[in-house]
C-alpha cells in the first residue's frame, strides 16, 4: 500500500497543474534575480553619483589653484595673452572646470564602483585579471596625461605663441583654449590605452600578436594621420612628438600580445596534462 501511495503521490506532483505552478516559481526566482541586479545597479549609481559630488565639491575648493598653476600656466609661461568674449563666460567656465576635475579625480572611485557590481558574477581568476586592468588603465591614463601636460602642450603652445607676423596679436578666446587644452589631454590619456587595449582584445581571441605586426606599416600611416589631426599645429616636430610615443605604444601593445599568448599557451598544456 505505501509503494502504492508514493506512486500516486509522484503521479500527483507532475500534474500539468504543479508543472505550471513550477514553471511560474522558477519565473519569479529569476525575476528576484534580475531585480536584485537591477537594485545593485541603482546602488553603485547612487555611490557614483555621490562620490562625483564629492569630488566637484574638493575641486570647486582648489579651482583657482586648477586654474591658475595648471591650466593657465602654459600659456602664462610662454606669454600666449587669453580673453572673454561671453558676458558669463567666466562662471561657466569655472562650472565645467569643476565638472571635469571632479570627474577626473572620481574616475577610481567610479572603476572601483563598476568593479563591485561586475566582481559577483565572475570566476575567481577572472577577478584577478581585472582587478590587473583597472589598476593598470588608471596609470597608464595617468601617464599619457602627463606626457600630454608636460611635453605635448609646451611644445604646441610656444608654436602657437610664437608663429606669424609680428603685426597680428595673437588673443585667444579662452574657452577655445581650454578646449584644446582638455582635446590634447584627453586624447592622450586614452591613446596610453593601447597596451591595455590590446591585452584585453588578446585575451578573449579577437587579435594576435602576428596580426598587429602584419598591419605594422599600416599602423604608422594611421597614427601619422592621427597626429596630424589631433596635433593643429603644421609643425612637423610638434606631429612627430605625439607621434613617436603612438609607435612606442603600438610596439608594446604587440609584446604585450605575445606575452598573453605565451601564458594561454602554457595555461592550455596545464589543463591537458591534467586531463590525461
Amino acid at each position: 500500500m505505501s509503494n502504492e501511495q508514493n506512486n500516486i503521490n509522484n503521479l500527483s506532483e507532475t500534474t500539468p497543474q504543479n508543472q505550471t505552478e513550477k514553471l511560474e516559481e522558477q519565473e519569479k526566482n529569476d525575476e528576484m534575480s534580475f531585480m536584485d541586479h537591477i537594485s545593485e545597479l541603482r546602488k553603485r549609481l547612487f555611490y557614483i553619483v555621490i562620490g562625483l559630488l564629492i569630488t566637484m565639491a574638493i575641486s570647486g575648493i582648489f579651482i583657482e589653484y586648477f586654474i591658475n598653476w595648471i591650466l593657465l600656466n602654459p600659456a602664462v609661461e610662454y606669454q600666449l595673452k587669453l580673453q572673454n568674449l561671453r558676458p558669463f563666460g567666466q562662471p561657466i567656465l569655472y562650472f565645467k572646470l569643476i565638472f571635469l576635475a571632479g570627474l577626473i579625480l572620481g574616475i577610481p572611485w567610479i572603476l572601483y564602483q563598476l568593479w563591485k557590481f561586475i566582481a559577483p558574477g565572475l570566476y575567481q581568476n577572472e577577478r584577478k585579471w581585472v582587478v590587473a586592468i583597472i589598476t593598470s588603465s588608471t596609470f597608464a591614463f595617468i601617464c599619457g596625461v602627463s606626457f600630454a601636460y608636460f611635453v605635448m602642450l609646451p611644445s604646441m603652445i610656444s608654436f602657437a605663441a610664437s608663429f606669424g607676423s609680428k603685426a597680428i596679436e595673437n588673443i585667444i578666446d579662452v574657452n577655445e583654449y581650454i578646449s584644446f587644452f582638455t582635446t590634447i589631454v584627453l586624447a592622450s590619456g586614452l591613446i596610453f590605452e593601447l597596451p591595455i587595449l590590446s591585452f584585453i582584445l588578446t585575451k578573449i581571441g579577437i587579435i594576435n600578436s602576428k596580426f598587429l605586426r602584419k598591419y605594422w606599416r599600416h599602423s604608422i600611416v594611421v597614427i601619422l594621420i592621427l597626429a596630424a589631426i589631433i596635433t593643429p599645429t603644421p609643425d612637423p616636430v610638434n606631429q612627430m612628438v605625439f607621434a613617436v610615443p603612438l609607435m612606442v605604444l603600438y610596439e608594446i601593445s604587440i609584446l604585450v600580445s605575445k606575452i598573453v599568448e605565451k601564458t594561454k599557451k602554457k595555461n592550455n598544456q596545464e589543463d591537458n596534462k591534467e586531463a590525461e
